[in-house]
């Protein structure tokens, strides 16, 4: 009787732990939007080249968000989109706050904006808001539900790897989270910059696994 108590117990406070663990996790899809994943998206059009390794990371994007689904792990949506006339951008002279007015991309309620049709959030998955800058925290309120909802291991995946996962991965990083970037559920404009963030950045700031070592961990 004594030996089945303890094992009852045992099995109780491990289904505890892995209620813990799964609960300080979370996969964050950044700008996984029509503008980077759909054939007529502005961005997918005018600056994806290898059009082999965007769909790669379509699929596995899927794969990783099934499995985060199936798991009961938090799933949270870091998009991009600005009001009419990018008032949020404040007449930017260089970089992305330049960029985005002039290339007209992410408007709100526009095509490019709208979640990509097979990662759309489904109910009781987070969708960031507020977000003005390449990481997903500048402007939004993504620190605070991390923190509020003790969430403290990152897997990233989206668009584009070299830009604004990169700079997210940063960010995490000097937050104190824990952060890994899933290689194959990412993609950039091309081979070579999507290797050099891999090989060169990745390592100073977390750590970076395939679809398949997250979903078999």
């Amino acid at each position: 009787m004594r030996t089945t108590f303890l094992i009852i117990l045992t099995l109780l406070t491990m289904n505890q732990t892995q209620g813990q663990t799964k609960a300080k996790s979370a996969l964050i899809l950044i700008e996984t939007q029509n503008e980077w994943m759909h054939s007529e998206g502005k961005l997918y059009r005018a600056l994806v080249t290898d059009k082999d390794m965007m769909h790669n990371s379509i699929a596995n994007i899927e794969k990783a968000l099934d499995y985060a689904r199936q798991n009961d792990m938090e799933i949270i949506h870091v998009g991009l989109r600005f009001e009419k006339g990018y008032p949020e951008l404040a007449n930017g002279k260089s970089g992305l706050r330049k960029a985005i007015p002039n290339a007209g991309t992410f408007p709100i309620n526009g095509f490019g904006a709208q979640f990509y049709e097979s990662v759309k959030p489904i109910d009781g998955e987070f969708v960031v808001t507020g977000r003005v800058g390449a990481s997903g925290f500048t402007g939004s309120n993504l620190d605070v539900y991390l923190r509020n909802n003790k969430i403290e291991k990152l897997y990233l995946v989206g668009y584009a790897t070299h830009v604004c996962v990169e700079s997210t991965l940063r960010d995490a990083h000097e937050r104190g989270y824990d952060t890994f970037l899933i290689s194959d559920g990412t993609s950039a404009f091309n081979r070579y910059q999507q290797e050099y963030v891999l090989n060169d950045i990745v390592h100073h700031f977390g750590e970076h696994l395939t679809t398949q070592e997250f979903i078999g961990q």
